[in-house]
């Protein structure tokens, strides 16, 4: 029964999982290693799931703690994942018009909290759930956002 409970969860929100991994790997191997531990990681804290949050909520704040332990802890920071290193990944960088990739090889230039923030807008979070999941005020997130976007602007003009 929990096994279907967690399938269910993972196969609902996976697009959310590839595009957190997405983001944050280096190369094919490394995006498979992340969605291995994100896995792992929702297995495990599935259970201590009280329902404080929206579920979508809990899984991005899983998705994004688990990328960056996993950096801190393999030591991989400043590179980026090629788009033409991802064929492989189902449904991430297949069927996207080329300013949709643009958009995402600019947003893989930004800091790892930054692309975290950014990731959560586009999917329309509140401010408040950015802020949940990242730990940042509601006011500081709005900041953030602000700057982001600014930088994503200035990356594009280069």
């Amino acid at each position: 029964m929990e096994e279907q409970r967690f399938l269910d969860i993972v196969n609902h929100n996976q697009q959310v999982i590839y595009k957190v991994c997405y983001m944050y790997a280096t190369d094919n191997d490394h995006f498979k290693d992340l969605y291995q531990e994100i896995l792992i990681s929702l297995w495990q804290g599935l259970e201590r799931f009280r329902g404080d949050a929206q579920l979508s909520t809990w899984i991005y704040r899983i998705c994004i703690n688990t990328c960056v332990t996993y950096f801190r802890r393999n030591h991989r920071h400043d590179e980026t994942l090629t788009l033409d290193a991802v064929k492989e990944i189902p449904d991430v960088a297949s069927n996207r018009s080329e300013e949709l990739k643009e958009m995402y090889r600019l947003i893989s230039r930004l800091r790892k909290l930054d692309k975290a923030i950014i990731l959560m807008w586009l999917d329309e979070k509140s401010y408040d759930e950015i802020a949940e999941v990242t730990g940042l005020t509601r006011n500081n997130v709005a900041s953030r956002l602000h700057r982001i976007k600014a930088k994503l602007v200035e990356y594009s003009q280069e």
